[in-house]
Parts: structure tokens; sequence; C-alpha cells
């Protein structure tokens, strides 16, 4: 991958000699202003081992607060518990953040989304990263990147490099830059200075992400059940979103950006938009919800190719699409509904009922009835009659 300009001077030390041993601070700083000539905005060392936040973290998977995200339960866990455990012999962490923009205006899609994938142009900087280190101190060096894409905890990680401290949102805050910000890492078999750990709390009293939380999905400070964070539900939920909760999505089609926008630290100090890769594609700034709910598989292929977008998978995206036409509350998005309401996947038939069901318009309950008469699936036809029912009273047909 080709890396733009970076926004500071690459400090390489170009035929340089390798370092002495006796000398790791002033390697640490190197490796640090380099991490800042290739795009990052913040870079600290850690060294691994046993989580700050471990007793946290098993007591947070201990009330089922993880959802369906069974991948942070189990073995997964169990890495997680060490980050000396992920990969074989790596003794330290080099862990970097890059912005991804906070001043761009909120929108169906949260920001981190709209752009191209993070993961690959991250994990292209962090080995860019990796090869100046072996250039630098003439060595072969045992090392992987992580870019939210192994059984890491990267925010306590992050924390311990003395990159923030965790807000009662849950999110890492800096305080020269917010949260809106990626996390990547190199482990590393290398013996570096470690830098302090951020040790201060700086929310105080403030509770403004927890109150701002459209589905309260906070149980306290620091503590969120992602089962009810609209993240969760747009993005890692595979199955029915709970009716309970639909509502309170309000527009937001994937992810959440609202206890982040709150933020004090984000309304003073988040940064503009400087990564190009990270700016929103233009389907997803011109798209209308109704045009993204007639996307075919084939269209779905082209709008998620090399974007964040495609965890959702096309059933989950389309899910959240009918949520937010039945929340948005125009009749003219009943011929999409109607539309969806055929679709070859019952979890976007189901969403699809429900929101014509909020719509309620004459010809929305006659699709609905209609469909009735020849879906195939149990919880669509359920969900089609609870529709009817709740718009116009109307009770569904004795099962025989």
């Amino acid at each position: 991958m080709e890396v733009p300009v970076a926004r500071a001077s690459v400090v390489r030390a170009s035929g340089a000699p390798a370092p002495q041993a006796s000398a790791p601070r002033a390697l640490a700083e190197r490796i640090k202003a380099q991490a800042y000539g290739l795009g990052f905005d913040l870079a600290g060392i850690a060294e691994l081992g046993e989580p700050a936040t471990r007793a946290h973290f098993d007591a947070w998977l201990a009330k089922g607060h993880h959802g369906t995200m069974a991948y942070l339960d189990g073995d997964g866990a169990a890495l997680r518990r060490d980050a000396r455990r992920p990969h074989a012999g790596a003794t330290h962490a080099i862990v970097v953040a890059m912005s991804y923009g906070g001043r761009e205006p909120s929108g169906p899609v949260a920001r981190y989304a709209r752009g191209d994938d993070y993961h690959d142009l991250l994990r292209e900087r962090v080995r860019l990263l990796h090869h100046w280190l072996e250039a630098e101190t003439g060595q072969t060096i045992n090392a992987r990147p992580y870019v939210d894409s192994g059984p890491v905890l990267e925010r306590d990680l992050a924390q311990r490099a003395g990159l923030g401290w965790f807000g009662k949102n849950t999110m890492l805050i800096n305080p020269r830059i917010g949260s809106f910000f990626f996390l990547a890492s190199l482990f590393v078999e290398f013996p570096l200075e470690p830098d302090d750990p951020f040790a201060a709390d700086r929310c105080g009293t403030c509770t403004r992400c927890l109150d701002a939380c459209p589905t309260q999905a906070f149980a306290g400070p620091r503590d969120l059940d992602a089962t009810k964070c609209i993240s969760y539900l747009t993005i890692e939920l595979r199955g029915a979103i709970d009716e309970a909760l639909r509502g309170a999505m309000g527009g937001m089609v994937y992810g959440c950006d609202v206890c982040q926008d709150v933020c004090p630290y984000n309304r003073k100090f988040s940064l503009p938009l400087f990564e190009p890769a990270f700016a929103a594609r233009s389907a997803i700034e011109s798209s209308s919800p109704e045009a993204l709910l007639g996307m075919t598989v084939e269209d779905w292929r082209v709008f998620s190719k090399g974007s964040a977008i495609k965890r959702a998978k096309r059933g989950g995206f389309l899910r959240n699409v009918a949520v937010v036409l039945g929340n948005k509350g125009d009749p003219a998005s009943v011929s999409a509904l109607s539309v969806a309401l055929a679709d070859h996947d019952p979890l976007v038939r189901r969403h699809a009922a429900w929101a014509l069901g909020r719509l309620a318009t004459p010809v929305a309950l006659e699709a609905l009835r209609a469909r009735a008469m020849v879906e195939p699936d149990s919880d669509v036809r359920a969900e089609i009659w609870a529709a009817v029912s709740e718009a116009s009273g109307a009770r569904p047909p004795i099962s025989k």
C-alpha cells in the first residue's frame, strides 16, 4: 500500500550506527518520533504482562455484557488476560494511535467507518515501523502488528503506554486529542524502555456520556452493557434487534458516536480529518436509506469492499436501514420497505415488517397482510402480525 505524505517529518536515521543497549531511552524516543513521521498522532511503549483491568474484564464477561461476542470469552479471554500470550516471545509493545477526525459532522454512519478500512492502513503503517526498527538496530526482530484484530485488550495496553485514561464511556481519552482515534500496536521480542502508565482520571464528576446514551447502555461509569449499545446492535449482533431498543436507534445505521460527541475533551480537542483514506466515501454520503435498502448482493459487495462496514454483513446492514426508516416515519419509504419485505434474507424481512408497522399507512398495512399469507419464516410472520396488530388493532389468524 502506498503511504501518503505524513504530516510530520520522517526521522529515520539512514545509515546511522545501531544504538547500544546503554541508550534504551534514546531508542524509545526515536521509535516514537518515527511513528509520528508515519502519520500517527500518539505513540508509547508498554511492557507486556497481565492487564491492570483483568478483574474488571472478567466481571464484565460474567455479567454477560459482551452479548453474543463469543470470541471475547473462552480461549480468547484466556489470551487477553496476559498480553504476553498472543504472540510467542513478545516482551514489549509499541502502541500507536491515529485520529480519524472528530470534527466531522455526525451522521447515520459512525465517523470511523465512513472511509477506507482502517485495519489495512494502520497495519501497513505499523509494518513500516517494524521494518524501520530492524534497520535502525541492525537486527531481525520477532514482531507482529495488531490492529483491532487479535486477542488483545488494546485500551489497557494504550493506558499502560501512557496514551490516555479510560473515560466513563469506556473509551480511551487523551487530554490533547480526545478519543476519536484508532489504536494499533506492534508486539516485539526486543528490550525497550517503557513509558509511564497514564495514571490520572480526568473525567472528574462529568457524566455527560452516560446521560446522553440513547439506549441507556451504561450500567455505571466504565461499565458498558454492550447488549444495549447501538454500536453492538448495528455491527456485532447477528440476529434481530430487541424491539424495545429499535426506536432509540433513531437514524443510526452503523455504529454510534453519541457518547464521544458530548465529551468535553472531544468538543475542545478533537482533531480535524487529516488522513485522506478516512474521508467519507461518496456512496455513504450521498445514498438515501431507501436506496441502501434496495442493495442487491452484488451492490453490497461493491458498496462494502475495502470498508469496515462489511463487518455487519448485508443482512445486518439492511436490518439497520429498515429500522432507521421505521424511525424516520416518512410514508415515502413504504415502497422501498415493501420491496424489502420480499428480500431473500429473513432478517431483512423481519425488520422491514416492523418498519412498515411503524408507518402504518393503508398501503403499508396491505403490504404486510399480503406478505403474511406467503411468508415461510415463522419469526417473520410473527413480526408481521405484531406490526399489523400494533398499527390497526387487527388480530393475527389462529394457526391450525
